[in-house]
């Protein structure tokens, strides 16, 4: 089903396509949503206010992005909304994209200068391992917020680099940028953590 169905559908009331789009996205928008603001139970909120939004709003939807695209501008602004009135902002910051940790990793386009060395089948199970996700997941709560959703929305929910350019009103070089620190900082936490042989 593409987007001009599913927004015919939804216009007709139709709660099975409300259902699939919720089932396909409502933990990847917490998982966002988190980014913002600093309790589960508000993020949580920022959510529910989002589909609500979605909800409200499909009529007046134009099409000049994809649904997927819509719904997450929507959640951006709710999650923004939210931390503002918690008194906690999160902007983004051009001044950091002067001081790239560990340039030579990096070619002049954003690519990696090198690529990273595939890990083995060995290595790769025990990355599987809970402790590992763990410290993974621990690494990816502590990277500076908008590093954090822009890794969250291009390698967990897969979006591309237009979409998220679009969500988040950056630029194409600021996505680039913000993505390339967040792996090469989560990609340090996996290296530690195989070398430390945990």
């Amino acid at each position: 089903m593409d987007d001009a169905e599913r927004i015919d559908r939804l216009l007709c009331g139709d709660e099975q396509v409300f259902r699939e789009l919720l089932a396909a996205h409502q933990s990847s928008m917490l998982r966002v949503a988190e980014s913002f603001v600093s309790e589960r139970g508000l993020a949580e909120d920022v959510v529910q206010e989002t589909w609500a939004g979605v909800l409200r709003g499909i009529e007046r939807f134009e099409g000049r992005s994809s649904l997927t695209t819509w719904i997450y501008s929507i959640l951006i602004n709710q999650a923004r909304t939210c931390a503002n009135r918690e008194r906690r902002t999160v902007s983004f910051d051009p001044t950091e994209l002067d001081h790239i940790e560990d340039p030579s990793r990096f070619a002049p386009d954003g690519s990696w200068a090198q690529p990273p060395v595939p890990f083995t089948e060995e290595i790769e199970e025990r990355l599987a391992r809970a402790p590992m996700l763990a410290h993974l997941n621990d690494a990816l709560a502590e990277l500076p917020a908008t590093q954090r959703v822009v890794v969250t929305l291009r390698d967990v929910e897969q979006l591309d680099a237009q979409e998220v350019c679009d969500i988040l009103g950056i630029t194409a070089v600021n996505q680039r940028v913000l993505l390339h620190r967040a792996r090469a900082s989560l990609r340090r936490t996996l290296e530690a953590l195989v070398e430390g042989g945990e």
